[in-house]
């Protein structure tokens, strides 16, 4: 089987998106699997620090690569919004495929310093891992919001500067570069996120020369989440939306049969409105029909 670096890079060969997606239990997993087996396509399962606490460190790179190994199936682990190099260390010595260090709330030097260190344990540790580093802040909240995140500016003034992508990729020697574009993590309650500025997109993929990701999709267009394909975007995440869908289902599930005890009967609602989230993005990011 291919690596994860060659699907990303068949990907932005392609002008297509490996679609990433956050998991916080082995039945959103297995949502995420199966939507993506379905349609034949690559897929990456992220894991937030919370949600690798919660679900297990290595035992998240385990159930990943047993699904993979088991079905000869590309799916791949990813260690999601990584905070401190300890963190990386960690997320680079269990092995996941790939792990975000994210400083973007730190000065541009900090964050060049910190993401540079982390390019550097992984090749020394886990030479085929995938290093991704983030530079503008997007928020961190994955929830639904009446508002943008506070720290957040959508002026076109405050997105990732061409130029100061191409320093940070070139001096970091990371693999994958996530841009502030008009993104914000969680999603808007009312209607849509803001637009993404794919111009700029384009303009900050031209100058990094390696693949971008996408971060916080949930609230986007499905025309823009298509179009960002086009501009460089060969990562695309979504966590919000699982989130949403997971809960509402368990909720009605109970609301329907509130004497219901058995797990496993009631998650079955929640898994089948992950995989249906799941295979509408994947359906655009990969321009199915």
């Amino acid at each position: 089987m291919k690596s994860l670096r060659e699907y990303v890079a068949d990907a932005a060969k392609n002008g297509v998106a490996i679609g990433h997606f956050n998991a916080s239990t082995v039945a959103m997993v297995r949502a995420i699997f199966h939507a993506a087996q379905k349609l034949s396509v690559p897929v990456i399962v992220g894991f937030s620090e919370g949600e690798r606490d919660f679900f297990g460190v290595r035992q998240a790179v385990a159930y990943v690569k047993s699904l993979r190994e088991e079905f000869d199936y590309p799916i791949f682990s990813n260690a999601d919004h990584t905070y401190s190099f300890e963190r990386v260390k960690e997320a680079v010595d269990a092995r996941f495929d790939a792990v975000i260090f994210d400083g973007a709330e730190l000065p541009f030097d900090e964050n060049l310093k910190l993401t540079a260190a982390s390019v550097a344990y992984a090749r020394e540790h886990n030479a085929g891992m995938m290093v991704e580093g983030e530079l503008g802040f997007i928020g961190k909240s994955s929830s639904v919001r009446a508002e943008i995140p506070k720290g957040v500016n959508i002026s076109e003034e405050f997105f990732t500067k061409p130029e100061e992508a191409a320093r940070f990729v070139k001096e970091t020697g990371i693999d994958l570069f996530a841009p502030a574009v008009g993104n914000i993590h969680g999603m808007l309650a009312n209607g849509h996120d803001p637009a993404l500025n794919l111009k700029r997109m384009k303009e900050i993929h031209d100058a990094a020369s390696v693949p971008l990701v996408l971060h916080g999709a949930s609230g986007n267009s499905d025309s823009d989440l298509s179009a960002a394909t086009k501009s460089g975007a060969s990562i695309i995440h979504v966590s919000t939306e699982l989130r949403t869908a997971y809960r509402t289902a368990i909720q009605l599930a109970l609301q329907q049969n509130p004497d219901e005890v058995a797990p496993y009967k009631y998650l079955r609602s929640a898994v089948s409105a992950v995989e249906k989230v799941v295979r509408e993005k994947l359906i655009i990011f990969n321009h199915l029909s």
